[in-house]
């Protein structure tokens, strides 16, 4: 057995308890390192520590179960941590706080922010965390899943968590444009464009009736602006344009 670490760190410590199968504590390394978690702490697994499924399985992981802690039983695992969280899907019967990983990893972060230390148990993959278990944490983490279907797997449980945990701790965009190379197009490239087009659609008589001309060309500008395009793209297209006339030609 290891003894406690005094190195606080900057992420929870994830704790599995009386995890069964060697796989799954690999696969949930490896989901713990995806997300910046490097702490695991192993309560009695079943098979034994260590375990040579769990480094095959681990893939690059390896050091996350090289510096894994092993106690015999919850109160040793979280005897140094000021703060524990419960992962389960099921009604216990205990008061206490239930949350979604979201808003548990937004309180995590605030409380290591503040020097604390915190802790997130895992159940075992066949039943999960006992009441006893349970009854150690000062709150509960509880996925929204189908409530017809709430059984996760170790390491995806793991890896809701982490993801939160990572999610709340990184200015990560919402979206992005992958622009391969290129640059936007400025809005005089956008605009040259639009002249060149309307030129060559006034030539072939597409602006018809008259009166529509005006809303039509408006149309016409607003595509331009919402697509967002590349220089790349507007080359072509202007290249597209001298291709056709050169061919009716």
């Amino acid at each position: 057995m290891r003894a406690l670490s005094t190195d606080l760190g900057t992420a929870p410590l994830m704790v599995l308890t009386r995890p069964q199968m060697g796989e799954n504590i690999g696969a949930a390394a490896r989901a713990m390192l995806n997300f910046g978690v490097e702490h695991m702490r192993l309560i009695a697994p079943r098979d034994g520590w260590p375990n040579p499924k769990a480094i095959a399985m681990a893939s690059g992981a390896s050091s996350v179960l090289d510096n894994a802690a092993v106690f015999p039983d919850v109160a040793g695992a979280i005897a140094d941590c000021d703060y524990v969280y419960a992962t389960t899907a099921r009604g216990r019967g205990l008061v206490k706080p239930v949350l979604t990983p979201e808003t548990a990893m937004a309180e995590a972060r605030a409380m290591i922010g503040a020097g604390k230390r915190v802790a997130v148990l895992f159940g075992p993959e066949r039943a999960g965390l006992e009441n006893d278990d349970v009854a150690h944490a000062n709150a509960i983490i509880t996925v929204p899943v189908n409530p017809g279907f709430y059984s996760l797997n170790l390491a995806q449980c793991v890896l809701l968590t982490a993801y939160e945990w990572m999610r709340q701790t990184s200015e990560v965009e919402g979206a992005r444009l992958e622009l391969a190379g290129t640059d936007l197009a400025t809005q005089v490239e956008i605009e040259k464009l639009g002249d060149h087009f309307e030129g060559r659609l006034q030539e072939a008589g597409f602006f018809h009736p008259p009166e529509k001309a005006p809303h039509m060309k408006r149309n016409l500008r607003n595509m331009w602006g919402r697509w967002g395009m590349t220089r790349s793209e507007v080359q072509t297209l202007h290249g597209a344009l001298r291709q056709l006339v050169r061919a009716k030609d």
